[in-house]
């Protein structure tokens, strides 16, 4: 019982301890907001957006390259039949899959097979 006591005794003071700590950084991080306040604003940095890409000299993008291949199937196309038939990279066709899917022009009906919805 006495141990039991103590170890309540200890745990009490390490609490009391870390709720003087946490109003110390409480204290410190609201400090600074206020000096926030008072400074003269300055302009918003202008926010330069990207534009968006034209289509290549050929006409076709990535995405019509690899829509065009899985459209001429009647029964899906595999991951590996798109790359020798694109011969693009894995990690270009993988990201051509996921913004077809995503658009909703394609859709997988298993794992690594692709169909024109």
């Amino acid at each position: 019982m006495k141990n039991l006591k103590s170890q309540l005794n200890t745990v009490s003071k390490s609490l009391a301890a870390l709720a003087k700590q946490v109003e110390k950084l409480s204290s410190q991080v609201e400090a600074p907001k206020a000096v926030k306040k008072s400074a003269a604003k300055k302009p918003a940095a202008v926010k330069q957006t990207a534009a968006k890409k034209s289509a290549p000299a050929g006409g076709k993008t990535v995405l019509d390259t690899v829509f065009d291949v899985i459209k001429r199937s009647k029964k899906g196309v595999t991951v590996a039949e798109l790359k020798t038939k694109t011969q693009l990279d894995t990690r270009q066709l993988s990201n051509a899959l996921y913004k077809l899917s995503k658009k909703g022009m394609v859709q997988a009906p298993s794992r690594g097979l692709y169909l024109k919805k």
